[in-house]
């Protein structure tokens, strides 16, 4: 039996971090051209992401155009393109790649080599790669292809497509399983895998409880360290101690206002995302916590383009739920 002990003093913030951000995504959508969403400064000045991992931008974008606009392709070629775009994370890369591609992408027709010629031209214009995440992973066995694009594509070309390894995922039987065959992966360190099995989950071809497994990332682990005094016998341990416990600690400290997603309370995931994020605000908050502290390098900007919200069906979220915003003004 694991033991935890929380930090009243700081993982009060982790549920006010939770209810605020909430707040602010509901404000947005019932009057999406207020653009004084909250009263809290640190939320106002810098970007935070949403509570739940499915409804940030670049999440909603891979739902809606890369899973479920071709849903009717092979499965294996829906999974394929998920991996392709979760390489990049950028949605301009792949709009750019659809653009330039003579044809959608598929295991059939999967070339490393066009695709990092096309990228490469794009990439004298605009980045290609995220800085959502940070890429790891051995890349020895590629060290003799010059570009980081071609060395990502040629890796999922010669360790996911040619070893079938797709086909192999859909006769897992669970998250935890989906994250160890993805991590066997060159380039696909413990982060990562565990990001590309929650985005392959999202597609019709898997039922896994996002419940069921959850991997902290370098920005939880800060989090999950300024939050408890004792996190128990690894960091995930003091995620799935909130996830047993959260309506109690939500009423401990004062955050019983918080309105989840109709019927979807949020999950590990979303949880583990939390600390991450109550991490960047405890940085400008209480900065005297000195946590492998860094500086929160992004600041807010309000996105005008609007979002027709979709979730995986299964998720039976029937609720219409956008952001239509008619203005462009910065908050």
């Amino acid at each position: 039996m694991y033991s935890v002990i929380p930090n009243d003093i700081t993982l009060r913030y982790y549920f006010y971090f939770m209810q605020e951000r909430m707040n602010i995504f509901w404000r947005k959508c019932q009057n999406p051209d207020l653009y004084e969403w909250t009263n809290d400064s640190i939320l106002r000045k810098y970007k935070f992401t949403n509570v739940y991992r499915a409804t940030d931008r670049v999440s909603q974008y891979l739902i809606r155009n890369v899973i479920y606009a071709d849903i009717k392709a092979r499965p294996e070629d829906v999974m394929l393109r998920v991996l392709v775009f979760k390489v990049f994370n950028k949605i301009e890369t792949w709009e750019y790649l659809k653009e330039h591609l003579d044809a959608p992408i598929s295991v059939d027709n999967f070339d490393p080599q066009k695709i990092a010629r096309i990228l490469t031209i794009c990439q004298h214009n605009q980045p290609i790669f995220s800085n959502a995440y940070m890429m790891t992973g051995s890349h020895a066995k590629y060290d003799y292809l010059l570009t980081k694009h071609e060395k990502w594509l040629t890796m999922l070309k010669k360790e996911v497509v040619d070893t079938m390894l797709l086909a192999r995922l859909q006769k897992l039987s669970g998250l935890g399983e989906m994250y160890e065959v993805l991590h066997d992966c060159s380039f696909i360190g413990p982060f990562l895998a565990y990001q590309y099995a929650i985005d392959l989950n999202y597609t019709p071809y898997f039922d896994f409880s996002e419940n069921e497994f959850v991997k902290a990332g370098i920005g939880a682990i800060r989090g999950i360290k300024k939050c408890f005094l004792d996190y128990g016998e690894n960091y995930e341990d003091a995620i799935r101690y909130v996830a047993e416990h959260l309506e109690d600690l939500q009423e401990r400290y004062d955050c019983t206002d918080f309105k989840p997603l109709p019927g979807h309370q949020p999950t590990l995931i979303d949880l583990q995302n939390c600390f991450c994020e109550t991490d960047k605000y405890l940085r400008a908050k209480m900065p005297e916590l000195k946590v492998d502290n860094v500086r929160i390098k992004q600041t807010y900007k309000c996105v005008g383009t609007p979002i027709e919200y979709m979730f995986p069906k299964r998720w039976n979220i029937k609720e219409r739920i956008s952001y239509s915003p008619r203005l462009t003004t910065l908050f």
